[in-house]
């Protein structure tokens, strides 16, 4: 188990969990929206509120020096491709819609990999350096390592979590979102490949903003430098 081999201590992630987001509910302005983000995708609220503190410390404008954005620190193509999956704004800064991408993508790595500890190793290295520490056994980048360190006792490390059913995306909401530039002859034009896999059911597969020469610009997530380590 990846959290033993890290020496981190699996906690009873409900417990935990529930907790959390019982101090939270009714106190803090994002509260509605991380319940919001939990029912849609399934995931307890706890998950979202540590994974936005340790990755922005709750700064909605938080900006990091490769690029992620907001509270969820999401890169401007992964984000593109979120909100055209389910029908978000056009601001990757609006603390809903942010909170809702990085759901979305928590729920999609612990789809993927069906454990906590492992979907938070991707959701920061990213699914295709954390495929290489499993096929390979390329040690983990050491951010990725601490990363795991400050999270997994905030959320928990039991890898039978059983999630809720998450909604599936509607395959037409890009159609409704934001997508389209208006010209001054008024016709609409799609902007890249935003929608080009619109229709799947889980986030795509981004590779991790590596220190050691993997794009930036492919990540998802990004840690934001300085950010303040949760107490």
């Amino acid at each position: 188990m990846l959290a033993l081999a890290l020496g981190i201590q699996p906690a009873c992630a409900t417990v935990a969990v529930a907790q959390q987001a019982a101090d939270t509910r009714t106190a803090h302005p994002y509260a509605s929206h991380v319940a919001e983000a939990a029912r849609r995708f399934g995931i307890p609220e706890g998950w979202i509120w540590a994974v936005m503190r340790v990755e922005s410390n709750g700064d909605s404008r938080a900006v990091s020096t490769a690029g992620a954005r907001g509270l969820m620190q999401i890169m401007p193509a992964t984000w593109a491709t979120l909100r055209a999956r389910y029908g978000l704004g056009t601001d990757p800064f609006d603390v809903r819609d942010n909170i809702l991408a990085g759901a979305a993508y928590l729920r999609a790595m612990h789809d993927r990999y069906g454990d906590v500890t492992a979907m938070l190793a991707a959701y920061n290295a990213g699914p295709g350096r954390y495929d290489e520490y499993l096929s390979r056994g390329r040690p983990l980048p050491a951010e990725t390592r601490a990363y795991l360190a400050k999270l997994a006792p905030m959320i928990g490390g039991a890898a039978d979590v059983q999630l809720a059913a998450a909604t599936l995306p509607d395959p037409f909401a890009w159609r409704r979102s934001a997508l389209f530039v208006r010209t001054e002859g008024d016709t609409a034009t799609p902007r890249g490949d935003d929608d080009a896999d619109a229709e799947t059911t889980t986030a795509a597969p981004m590779e991790r903003r590596s220190s050691d020469s993997e794009a930036a610009a492919e990540t998802l997530f990004v840690s934001r430098a300085g950010a303040a380590r949760p107490q």
